[in-house]
């Protein structure tokens, strides 16, 4: 009952009804990542181009689909992740989700979530004031 009501009145946690139809529908399922997202195809675009949609697994975050399956559904390349056999090569890292807004995210030294100075660099230069 409780997923019923998520599909009925949510978006980002997972997905709606109307997609779920829309995927019943016309979705012919190409694979799914490591994390648990599946990937679809079908139906052409206005541009004549076939029709690619995810289905998250949990929360609804682009950032969250690796960089293989991202190529695939912004057609940069034909092929579906699945259906290659890609290796990665050993400069490449692992694919993390953006921590933007969370406590993973970023925070330089001297910003304002972090005590400290910031460091001084060759692009540093004294404002104008008025007066001077």
């Amino acid at each position: 009952m409780k997923n019923f009501l998520l599909q009925i009145f949510t978006w980002w946690n997972g997905q709606t009804m109307g997609t779920r139809f829309f995927t019943w529908r016309n979705g012919k399922r190409v694979g799914e990542d490591e994390f648990g997202n599946i990937y679809y195809e079908g139906g052409l675009t206005t541009f004549g181009l076939p029709r690619r949609w995810v289905i998250y697994k949990g929360y609804a975050d682009a950032s969250c689909i690796p960089p293989g399956w991202h190529g695939w559904i912004h057609h940069r390349t034909d092929v579906a992740p699945t259906k290659e056999d890609y290796k990665a090569r050993e400069w490449e890292k692992g694919h993390r989700a953006n921590a933007t807004g969370t406590s993973l995210a970023y925070r330089p030294p001297g910003s304002i979530a972090v005590a400290g100075e910031r460091p001084a660099v060759t692009g540093d230069y004294d404002a104008w004031t008025p007066g001077n």
